[in-house]
């Protein structure tokens, strides 16, 4: 990959980056000092940096998230209600046996009845 004062300017803001984010919020920061870098640039970028493996990518909110670290992602979904609430996971130690490889990180979506939606509907 070709080294350009875009890419360098890209890859400084999302070194700033303490947790996930996503392309428009990078694509907000890189305006702030280069106002021509595009969104379909940010996501080359981004596209490239995934397939070297120095950034990862989840699914949160039909929406792609980024992160520099190996974190895992992990959702509980309210059939009834359509909540979304976060939740962690530290291993997947029941799957070693049933994969061959090196887990990475992980993103995990598990689909139920919130509390709040089965108190109201047997209470």
């Amino acid at each position: 990959m070709r080294k350009t004062k875009q890419k360098l300017l890209i890859k400084e803001e999302i070194n700033r980056f303490n947790k996930l984010f996503t392309a428009e919020e990078l694509l907000s920061r890189v305006k702030k000092t280069n106002k021509k870098i595009s969104i379909a640039t940010i996501y080359r970028f981004l596209k490239d940096l995934r397939e070297k493996k120095e950034l990862h990518s989840y699914l949160c909110d039909r929406k792609t998230i980024y992160s520099k670290e190996e974190n895992n992602h992990c959702h509980f979904i309210c059939q009834q209600c359509g909540e979304t609430k976060h939740f962690e996971v530290s291993n997947l130690d029941f799957l070693k046996n049933k994969l061959k490889g090196n887990i990475c990180h992980f993103q995990v979506d598990v689909y139920g009845v919130c509390d709040k939606c089965f108190k109201k509907e047997f209470f």
